[in-house]
This record gives structure tokens, C-alpha cells and sequence, in this order.
């Protein structure tokens, strides 16, 4: 493979940015365009030592550097790496990549290094994919899902799983191929039992997907009611900056507006849609259409009714269209006198809280209530699960042959069949780890990474 290089900090001013340079020719790379100090040849540097002096592009100096050295096969991508540290600026950090670039290395594609590492042999790919996971936490429990994914839980898991189909594969050719040997015939209630035993791993793995992935990208939530409800200040209250404009006019929110936040650990990607009633106005039809459907395809409803005055027809037809979601109520306005009928919404909900988005009061409450919707606790975050989409169709691929071949021995199917479907089990365990699997999934894969990871 050519010897690639790109900038593996963040496009962005900081204290100190890092180069980074691997494959068979990182070091004479390196050795063109870096000068230490104590005159130290660069070619007889070993692994993990390091060398401060100067970046420099024929001799003109760019900035004073340290230069890190990784020999292969003990380097992140399993070939020769050197990683140049410099000042934090961009231009400068540009300048030395330009310089490295047109001294022999090729700029690298997204995730290249990581991809090495999977070519290597450094990484399976479900450990590789986890490098972006752990780029993309954004708290603490996320990061110990990723830093798990990291160490190899799905590989270990995948691969016991693995091993049993193999000895049992092993089983039934040693007792097809040669039946003249003294081999003990093949018993399809042991077989049963040990494919059972793999059955019931896949199966943990697909079931804890969904709260893994919760955890991870955060709770997709619709934020839905009447006009002039709260919704928008709710929104605001949670985000934490003006990103819904509040009035008193009915129908300012007419489009979905969209953000992140955080409610202690739980992530919501909430939607501040617009208010659910009825209207002659085709527009803000529309953005009710809009709203309804976001309402419809989310994991969470939070269902805002005003507190301040009885229920009304608006509100009564919002109820009959999200009683069957997964929906929290919020009674808002607890900041002036509440006259709502509450028992009435209390027959169809379970899950309602009371609280004052303008005040910013009671949204402690709602972290709570969500916690307790969704079970998000230590043992979820400890869990082992797929970390990805590609992952959960490869185990429950596997786990549907598993299944099948079950379904074979008990039905009496002969064993040269059942033999087939537990090989194709294998092979989609294998295409999860990696260990076989086309160039385009390798390249799909990879091409989500950001450059210089």
C-alpha cells in the first residue's frame, strides 16, 4: 500500500495539531522534511522514541515540531508511522501536510488509517467500527458502550458463537466424509442444544441493539399540541438557547425545528413541531401534516397541554392521535393557577408531569419520567450489543439460519441439509467480523470515518 498522510486533529486552531504519516515509506517521508535538533538520523530512530527539531520545506523553516516514530508491525495502523506535532494553527499545520504531501505520501481518504489497521490485522472490523463511536460519544455512557465495543465484546461474543458452529460443522463432515471410520454418529438433540446455546447469544445481541443505539444517537422526540401550549418554550427551555421564536400569535411555528440536547445522560434529538389543530389555512395545514407524521415516526412523544385552562376540542382530537405512542404528558403553566382536568388525561396516560417552561421548572421531572420509559441504566450501558446497523443485519441474518437449522433436526430433515444452513450461519458471522467480506462493504464501512482517523 502507498504511503498516506493527513492532519488527525480537528480543522480548527488549537494548543498543538498532529500529523500523521503511515506505510512502508512514513520514515524517509519523514526524513525529508524533518531535521532534529541533535542531529539524529530519523532512519535509525526506533519504535516509540521520539525527536524534537524543525519542519522544514527545503531547507525553509515552517515550525518546530517533536516527531514520533512507530515501527511496524506496533503501530495503530501495523505499518511504519510517523506522527509530527506542531503548533495548533491551521495554516501552519497545512503548510507541513502540503510539504509532507509533495515529499512522497498521498493524502489519505476518510478512515484510512483506521481501514489499515482492519487490513492489518490490528482491528476486526467491529472493533474498527467502534473508533467512530468513540469519536462521536457525547457522555459518559456512550463512551463506555463505545470504549466496550472497542476492546472486542461483539468479536468475543460473535466468535464463541462462531467456534460452536465450527466444531459442529466439523462434527457432520467427519461423519458424512467418512463413514467408514469409527466415528460416533452425529445426535440431533446434542445438535439442538449447542445451536440453542448460540441461538440464545445472537439473540441478546439483536435484543439489546435498540437501547444501545438510544444510548448512542439519542431518542428520536416529537414535541407536539395545540397552539400556543408551550411547545416552543419547552423546546427553548430544554436546548438551552432561543431556537423556536415564542409569541402569542397561534401558528408561529408552522415548520420543524430541530436539535440535540441533553437531559443528564439521555440524549433526545428533539423535534419542536407546529401546533396540532384545526385550520382553513393551507400553509400551516402543511406544516400540521408535518408535524403529525414527525409525531408518528418518533421513538418519544412529548405531548405539551396548557394547564392554565380547560381542554378543548384541538386538544381532544390530539389526544385520540397520539393515546397509542410512546408519550409523555406535560401539564404546562404550573406557574399560574392550574384548571386543567388532569383525571381525564390520567385515564389514557401514564407518564405526566407538571411544570412551567417558562419558569424553568420540573424538567428534572421529565429526565425522570423518560429514564423510566426507556429502562436506561448502568446494566443497559455494560451491555453487550451491535453498534450498528451493518452488525444487527449480519447477527440476525446468522440468527435466522440458526433457526432454521433448529427447525430442521426437529422436523427430521437429513443432516447434509441441515449441514448447509449452519454453514451459511457461519458465513454471516464472519462477514460481521470481518474476517470475510467484499472491497465495497470495506470501503462503505470506512467512508462514514472523518480524514485522519
Amino acid at each position: 500500500m502507498s504511503t498516506v498522510a493527513a492532519v488527525s486533529t480537528p480543522d480548527a486552531p488549537g494548543g498543538i495539531a498532529v500529523i500523521r504519516i503511515s506505510g512502508e515509506d512514513a520514515v524517509k517521508v519523514a526524513e525529508r522534511i524533518f531535521k532534529p535538533f541533535n542531529s539524529e538520523k530519523i532512519s535509525e530512530m526506533d519504535g516509540y522514541t521520539c525527536a524534537y527539531g524543525i519542519a522544514h520545506d527545503g531547507g525553509e523553516r515552517i515550525d518546530d515540531c517533536i516527531l514520533t516514530i512507530f515501527r511496524a508491525p506496533h503501530s495503530y495502523t501495523g505499518e511504519n508511522t510517523a506522527e509530527l506535532s506542531c503548533h495548533g494553527g491551521i495554516y501552519v499545520t497545512r503548510k507541513i501536510l502540503r510539504t509532507i504531501l509533495k515529499n512522497g505520501a498521498e493524502p489519505a481518504q476518510p478512515g484510512e488509517f483506521t481501514k489499515r489497521a482492519f487490513l492489518n490485522g490490528k482491528l476486526d472490523l467491529t472493533q474498527a467500527e467502534a473508533v467512530m463511536e468513540i469519536i462521536s460519544a457525547k457522555g459518559e455512557r456512550e463512551l463506555k458502550i463505545a470504549e466496550n465495543l472497542r476492546e472486542g465484546a461483539v468479536f468475543r461474543r460473535a466468535k464463541k458463537c462462531s467456534d460452536i458452529l465450527i466444531k459442529i460443522l466439523g462434527d457432520l463432515a467427519a461423519w458424512a466424509d467418512y463413514p467408514e471410520e469409527d466415528i460416533p454418529a452425529v445426535d440431533p438433540d446434542n445438535l439442538i442444544r449447542e445451536l440453542t446455546d448460540v441461538r440464545n447469544r445472537l439473540s441478546s445481541l439483536v435484543e439489546n441493539y435498540d437501547c444501545g443505539r438510544m444510548l448512542r444517537e439519542g431518542i428520536s422526540t416529537a414535541i407536539v399540541g395545540r397552539p400556543n401550549v408551550g411547545k416552543s418554550t419547552l423546546f427553548n427551555c430544554l436546548s438551552g438557547c432561543e431556537r423556536s421564536i415564542v409569541t402569542d400569535i397561534a401558528g408561529t411555528t408552522r415548520d420543524v425545528i430541530e436539535e440535540t440536547v441533553r437531559l443528564g445522560d439521555i440524549v433526545l434529538r428533539l423535534s419542536d413541531t407546529a401546533g396540532i389543530h384545526s385550520t382553513d389555512d393551507l400553509i400551516e395545514g402543511i406544516g400540521i401534516d408535518i408535524a403529525v407524521k414527525t409525531a408518528q415516526s418518533a421513538e418519544l412523544v412529548i405531548a405539551v397541554f396548557d394547564g392554565s385552562c380547560p381542554l378543548t376540542e384541538d386538544d381532544f382530537n390530539l389526544i385520540k392521535k397520539i393515546k397509542d405512542m410512546n408519550c409523555v404528558v406535560v401539564i404546562n403553566k404550573t406557574d399560574v393557577k392550574c384548571v386543567i382536568n388532569d383525571n381525564f388525561l390520567k385515564s389514557y396516560f401514564i407518564h405526566i408531569v407538571y411544570l412551567s417552561a417558562k419558569e424553568n421548572e420540573g424538567t428534572e421531572k421529565l429526565k425522570s419520567e423518560i429514564e423510566n420509559i426507556f429502562s436506561i441504566s448502568d446494566a443497559s450501558v455494560n451491555s453487550v450489543c451491535a453498534a450498528n446497523e451493518r452488525q444487527k443485519r449480519c447477527i440476525e441474518c446468522a440468527l435466522e439460519c440458526v433457526d432454521n437449522s433448529i427447525s430442521a433436526l426437529r422436523s427430521g430433515e437429513l443432516l447434509d441439509a441441515v449441514n448447509i444452513i449452519i454453514d451459511e450461519a457461519e458465513q454471516h458471522l464472519l462477514e460481521l467480523t470481518g474476517e470475510r467480506i467484499t472491497n465495497a462493504v470495506v470501503d462503505n464501512v470506512f467512508s462514514r470515518f472523518c480524514v485522519g482517523k
